[in-house]
Formats: structure tokens, sequence, C-alpha cells
């Protein structure tokens, strides 16, 4: 790792100072499980010159409920989301979303703010200095995506973050955050030091950031509305290995059901895009109908029939129509 400076931050708004002071030249740290790597990997494309610990600021690690809904501060660790009453009782597709990210000690590590903020898994973006990198791809000043012509099994099926002043179809990284999915199905949105986003608008359509933040701008809280209790909730994702991997696809599914009968629906595809995808024309077509397999069966056609997938991973559609259907029945369980 190259030398840095480090400060620790007493409060958000000295964060945020000291962000805009270093103009683009720091990075916030909190968990560290995603930074750390980045920086001994040397993969990132702008090392930073000063780390800001926010690890010390109080107030950014609760978890409140409320009549209203719950509130879940920035640094809340995934182990106490798993181990939430709350959450686990109107929430559990959150519970089952964190319960499936890495292992024991790394949810005993990372954040909120830090899952939803991190960057992209691109092993193109993220080839190491160590073994012959970096890579030069869109993300890092090239002029096209290595995902096209290379190996793109892990890569987006439903299209490209657009790169500015490029004739490129864009990057093709997937955004690879489990809680992003989950809150993007419950409605949430992720407050920050001067704006309120709705989950589903967090990610940015473009190359420049994973996110759409500010340099200088950091999460304080998510908040999700209160959940209706006849709204079942279910997470699913396919991993390879499922102690450590990412997903290959995701589905969270948020479904009210009355007698069998589909009241209102919320289907949301992760590790196939850019940004979590909404399965909007699924979700309609479950409206009103009942809930069983031929049903069930249609609507994960729907919610991947816009798909493009690459030259090597058309294999995600088949995964995640079976995720959809999956998550749909387990409905009536």
């Amino acid at each position: 790792m190259r030398s840095f400076q480090h400060y620790n931050a007493r409060s958000i708004r000295e964060a945020a100072a000291l962000l805009a002071k270093h103009n683009g030249k720091a990075k916030v740290i909190a968990g560290g499980t995603d930074l750390i790597g980045s920086l001994k990997n040397h993969s990132i494309p702008n090392y930073p010159e000063t780390l800001i610990n926010i690890k010390g600021i109080r107030g950014l690690d609760s978890i409140k409920a409320g009549s209203r809904g719950i509130k879940i501060g920035a640094l809340t660790k995934l182990a106490d989301i798993v181990q939430s009453p709350d959450v686990r009782r109107d929430y559990p597709l959150l519970e089952q979303a964190a319960r499936s990210v890495a292992a024991p000690n790394i949810r005993n590590m990372a954040t909120v703010g830090g899952n939803l903020a991190q960057d992209v898994r691109c092993w193109y973006y993220r080839y190491p200095k160590q073994i012959g990198g970096p890579i030069v791809c869109l993300r890092k000043g090239g002029k096209t995506c290595n995902a096209l012509a290379g190996d793109n099994r892990y890569h987006s099926i439903f299209g490209a973050a657009p790169a500015a002043g490029h004739r490129s179809f864009g990057c093709f990284a997937v955004a690879p955050s489990d809680l992003a999915v989950a809150l993007v199905a419950l409605d949430a949105s992720v407050v920050t030091i001067r704006r309120v986003l709705d989950a589903q608008y967090f990610f940015a359509a473009s190359v420049a950031s994973t996110t759409v933040l500010e340099p200088d701008e950091l999460i304080k809280e998510i908040r999700i509305p209160k959940s209706s209790r006849k709204a079942r909730q279910r997470y699913l994702k396919f991993t390879l290995r499922k102690p450590v991997d990412f997903a290959i696809v995701s589905v969270a599914t948020v479904i009210e059901e009355r007698g069998g009968i589909c009241r209102d629906a919320r289907i949301v595809l992760g590790a196939v895009g850019p940004s979590p995808v909404r399965a909007s024309e699924a979700e309609m077509f479950l409206q009103g109908k009942p809930i069983h397999e031929a049903n069930a069966e249609e609507a994960s056609r729907i919610a991947f029939a816009n798909a493009r997938p690459l030259s090597m991973n058309a294999y995600k559609v088949e995964i995640g129509r079976t995720l959809v259907k999956r998550s749909i029945l387990s409905m009536t369980e």
C-alpha cells in the first residue's frame, strides 16, 4: 500500500468538509471491507492521498423502529441488521439480504452505507497491479468496455451505464450491493447530508461513479416505510460459493396477497444491470391474478423479456427466471 494521510472525523459535517477540502483525492473508510483490498491491489483508478475515518461518529449506527417505518444509520453493521428483532419481524427481506453477504466476520465489520456505495466488482476494473494490472477499461479512461469482447460471464444483461463523450456501448459492470436490491423492493429512501433519494435512483447512470453521491456527500441513514402486515417478502440469491461470492443473480420480492390473489407486487432483480432492475411489467401482470405456477412462470418470463445478454452470460436469464418463479410461489407456502 502507498502512504496516505489519515483523519478521524468527529462529526459527519467534519467528514464532508474534509472530503471537499481534498477535492476528490480522499476516500471515506468505515468497515473497510472493500476499500482496504482495493488499496492493497492498487486496483482503483485514483489512489487516495487521504483516508477519512468515520467509524467514531456517534449516532450513525442505530436502528430505530417507529409507527411510520424504520431508520437505519449508515454505520450500522450488517450483523446488527441480521440480529435486529425489528428488522426480522417487519422487514425479513432486508434481514435475508444482509445475511446473504459474505461470511460472519465480514458482516461484523461491513456497514450499510459501505454496502450501498461500494464500487463495481468487474474483474477488468479491479485487475490487481501484482499480476499485471491495471487494465485500462472504460472506467479508467479507456475507450471501450473490455467485457464486450472479453470474458463477460458475470456482466450485465440489461444494458450498460453510458459513458459521456464516448460512442461505445458503455460499461457493463453490474451493481454489486445485495442491500440495494432489497431496499428498492421495500420502497426505501437513502438520506444523505443534503438530500433524500429514492433507493431506486441512488445508483449513477454513468461510468464516472457507481452512485449519484457528490464527492463531498455522505450517507446518513436509510428510511424504510412501514410494510403491510399482509405483505410477504423474500430474497433469493444464486452464487457459486455461498460463503464468499457476490451474486450471479438475485431477486427481491414483496407481494401482498389475499386468498391466493396478488393485490400488489414489487419485484427487483440484482446483479443483472448497472443498477437494481425493477421488473415493473411482471409486477403489473401479477396484480389481481391467482398466485400459482403458471402465473409465476409467465411473470418470470416477462421479468427477463427485455434482457440482452452478452456473448457468455445468457445463462443468467434462466437462473433469474427460476429465482423469480420460486420467490413468487414461496408467497403461498
